[in-house]
Order: C-alpha cells, then structure tokens, then sequence
C-alpha cells in the first residue's frame, strides 16, 4: 500500500510538471515562431501523454478494492474475499491500463460473486472503455473497420486489431432494441400534419459460404459472382401538408423554370423521421422475416405517434410484398395508398423508348404528356392510349409484350395512382425520403467496392447505422452504457455501506 501511494504521489508531481513544461513550450514556440501546425501535433501529444498520466493516476488512487474479508449482499449471502488479486485490462482512449483489484465469492476456482472496484468505477463488460467505444462506434457506422482503426492510431495512437472493432460492433448492436423500445414519441408539436409510412429493399453483398464456388473458379452461365441478401428498410415521418398542380410537378420533374413569387412558402421539411432496417435471417429455431419486422415497427410508430384524425400516407414503389406487408400490418380503413410517381416515371420512359429513339426530343415530349394525364387523374386514358399506339404503329411481338407489361404495372396499381386527389390534399407523392435512406443506410457504408457480410455482420451494422442515421446516437449510447451498468451491477447499492481504502 505504502508503495502505491508512493506511485500516485509521483505520478501527480510528474503531472505537474509536465503542465509546466507545456507552458514552457509554448513560451518558446511563440518566441522562434515555430509553424503552428508542428505547435499544434506537439501539444496534442503532450496532452495524450497527460491523459494516460492522469487516467493511470485516478486507477491507482482507486486502490485494491479489498474492502474488508467479507462482505454480507443484500440477500443475506456472505461473501469471501479471495486470497488472489485478479487482473483485468481496461483499454481507455489514452491506452491499455491493468487493473488488480481484490475480488469476492465462495471460494477461489468458482464463480466470481462481486468486484466492489469493477461496480465502483462502472466499468463495461469487455476491457474497451465505453469512450473508446461510443468513438471507435462512430466512426465505424461511417466507415470501413480497417479505416477506422487507421483513424484512431493516427489520433490516438491506438493499435486496434480490425476483428476486435468487428465484435465491439456487433455488441453494441445487442443494445439497439432495447434503446428503440425506450424512445418516447416525439412532441406532438414538432410533428407535421400528415404521418407518412414508407419501405423499400436494398440488396447487401455477402460473403460467400465455404462449400460455394471458389472466387477463382470459372463461373457457370448466368452465375453472378456474389451474391446480395435483401434488407427491408422502413421509416416514419411527419410533414406538412403542400398543395401542388400537376403542372408545378412536370415543372420540377423536367427542371422548367417558372418565375416564382417571393413570397412563395418553402418544401415542407419531414419531421422526426424514423428508421429501422432488417434483413431476413435464422435465429436458433426462430425464422425472422425481413418485411415482418419492419412493417410491426411501423405498426407500433403509427399506434404511437398517430393522433385522431391525422392524415396517415403509405408511400412505395409497386413491389408487391411490401403492398401485401401493408395489408398485413396497417389495416386502415383510412390509409391513402400512394403509388411513388418516380417509379411511374421510370415505366412510362420505358414505354417511351418503344416507339421514339433513347434520348430523343420525342421520347422526352411523349414522357412529358402522359406524366401530365397521369397527374391529372387520367391513367386510365393512358392505358388505353398506349394499348392503341402499339395496335397503330404495329410493335414487334418483343416491344408488344413490354408494353403489356407496362399497362398491367399501371392497372394493378391504378388505385393508388390517385395524383389529382393527393396533389390537390398536399400529400407527398415521390418517396425520396425511403430512397435517400437506401442509399444513406445501406449503400454508402456496405455496398463500398470489396465488402462482404456476414448475415449477424450485416444486420448489427443495419442496426446502428439506423441508430445514427435517425440521429439518436448519443442517447444510445447513453441508454446503453445505463443498462449495461444496472445489468452487470445490481449490487450498486452496496457500495455505499462499503469502506474504500483509497489513495490520497
């Protein structure tokens, strides 16, 4: 004991001058006029250096944790204080510290019952401290793990090993539904007029199983070189309602500029919006459904978040099990369908370059005068109209058959093709916001050249970067560091009738 308070006196001597040594450095840089950015990487070393210095030193005040020989829990059990201390390493964002504490159980070679100094000092479950993981967690949802360990060694000057930025992720990934089931739903205020429920697909590449095909093997015909696991992606949202004509649509779409009043109001901003992701997966002997558990999220955001008399929107592209999934689960009576305009569009270019060359003035007035009908209420004109032409203009078998195509899309889904009705109530009718969450949740981080995922891989990351996506990191990380702590440390409590020997 006399040792370590000889430590800890020494290393806060030491830290005192290495202050004043910082001052000094200063002094003199100012004085030589050294290039500031060699001033600036001196300093932030001399301040890493003191934080390891400083975080080494609040440790070893902590003591040993040997809080008497025995200790009685709540429960009436008596513990023993074992005669061994046990070391554990804690990894901080100044670097790996060994901590030996005094541990508590029955007796050595069974299970440890209580470490008063692990409850005290709160420390997370694995030996990364729970700042390095809300960091190393940050930048991993955002990049590539082999560049999120480059970041932190630049930074830092930590050495962690990719496979255990893997796993560190993958655990904080098992704290997301429980977070998700804590939120609150947003103040009523700071919602917009209409809710709005939108899904979309987007395909993950995976790693390729050990028994499939070598990378280097010759491919059979049609065989893709890797293959893509669907993740659903769903999000709720609220915005204010804008009423448009069909020709302020067209106007946009094709980027016709039209003098505006000044006094115009702005797009109304979606509001709280909200993002969960799944992929279809097994779980022991649980099959979980992609779809299934997106849109029972959905479900319970609309049960939570909807007031009387709310307007509510779903807003997709035509595949049909999203459709049958809406069915499923948001069985409104009241729900207004919503067929997304800019997959109309792609269809209706399609049909397009049946009759005029690809990138034509014809092609481009043709899309521009059938979207317009569309917008106003006529797609039943533009059926038949198309039906028609390809009986007029005598389409080839090939370019008939696309064309059926075409016009079946448009009468499966004429019911939810309503334009005139939408626009004119001020509903969206273009989901962007799903897109936008495509492209932002998956895509930027997993579809990156060279990424391979792993079924668990991939749905922890979906988890967190949907976490960070809707903005909620921190209170994530809080939620999870207290849940954690109450999980690992019921026995809290009992620290305050336990006296610590601490170092002065």
């Amino acid at each position: 004991m006399i040792m370590a308070e000889t430590a800890a006196c020494s290393n806060l001597d030491q830290l005192t001058k290495m202050v004043d040594d910082l001052k000094t450095f200063v002094r003199q840089a100012a004085v030589e006029g050294t290039a500031v950015h060699k001033v600036e990487r001196e300093i932030w070393q001399r301040m890493l250096a003191m934080g390891r210095l400083s975080t080494g030193s609040f440790l070893r005040m902590q003591g040993d944790g040997d809080v008497g020989e025995t200790i009685e829990m709540p429960d009436g059990k008596e513990l023993k204080r074992l005669p061994e201390q046990h070391q554990r390493t804690y990894h901080s964002i100044f670097g790996p510290f060994a901590i030996s504490r005094y541990v508590y159980g029955t007796r050595e070679g069974q299970r440890i019952d209580f470490v008063p100094l692990d409850a005290r000092l709160e420390l997370p479950e694995n030996e990364y401290s729970y700042v390095l993981q809300d960091w190393a967690g940050t930048l991993c949802v955002e990049h590539a793990f082999a560049r999120t360990a480059q970041t932190l060694e630049t930074i830092l000057g930590l050495s962690l090993p990719v496979d255990s930025l893997e796993r560190m992720s993958r655990k904080m990934a098992e704290s997301v539904d429980g977070f998700r089931s804590s939120l609150k739903k947003p103040p009523v205020k700071e919602e917009g007029e209409i809710l709005v429920v939108t899904a979309d697909g987007k395909g993950i590449p995976m790693r390729r199983p050990a028994d499939q095909r070598p990378v280097g093997a010759r491919r059979k015909k049609g065989e893709k070189a890797n293959k893509k696991q669907m993740a659903t992606l769903g999000c709720v949202y609220t915005v204010d309602p804008k009423t448009r004509t069909a020709e302020d649509v067209i106007e946009a779409l094709f980027r016709e500029y039209v003098a505006r009043p000044s006094g115009e109001s702005p797009e109304p901003v979606a509001q709280h919006k909200r993002v969960w992701s799944s992929l279809t997966y097994d779980e022991g002997e649980i099959h979980v459904n992609a779809e299934t558990e997106v849109f029972s999220w959905m479900a319970s955001e609309v049960e939570a978040r909807r007031h009387d008399g709310q307007p509510m929107v779903c807003l997709m592209d035509g595949q049909r099990s999203l459709w049958t999934s809406c069915v499923t689960h948001l069985p409104r009576s009241d729900m207004v369908a919503i067929l997304d305009l800019l997959h109309v569009m792609e269809y209706v270019w399609n049909a397009a370059y049946l009759f005029h060359a690809e990138g034509s003035e014809a092609a481009s007035a043709f899309v521009r005068d059938r979207v317009l009908r569309i917008l106003h209420g006529e797609v039943g004109y533009v059926i038949g109209g198309l039906r028609q032409m390809a009986t007029k203009r005598s389409l080839s078998a090939d370019k008939r058959k696309k064309l059926s195509q075409i016009c079946n899309y448009f009468s499966r889904n004429r019911h939810r093709m309503r334009y005139d009705e939408y626009l004119s109530a001020g509903y969206p009718i273009a989901s962007g916001v799903i897109e936008g969450a495509c492209r932002h949740v998956v895509k930027d981080r997993m579809e990156r050249s060279g990424m391979r995922w792993t079924i668990d891989g991939a749905q922890a990351m979906l988890d967190l970067r949907s976490t960070s996506v809707n903005e909620q990191w921190p209170a994530f990380v809080t939620h999870r560091i207290q849940a954690e702590t109450q999980r690992l440390y019921p026995e809290r409590q009992q620290l305050k009738r336990l006296a610590f020997r601490l170092i002065a």
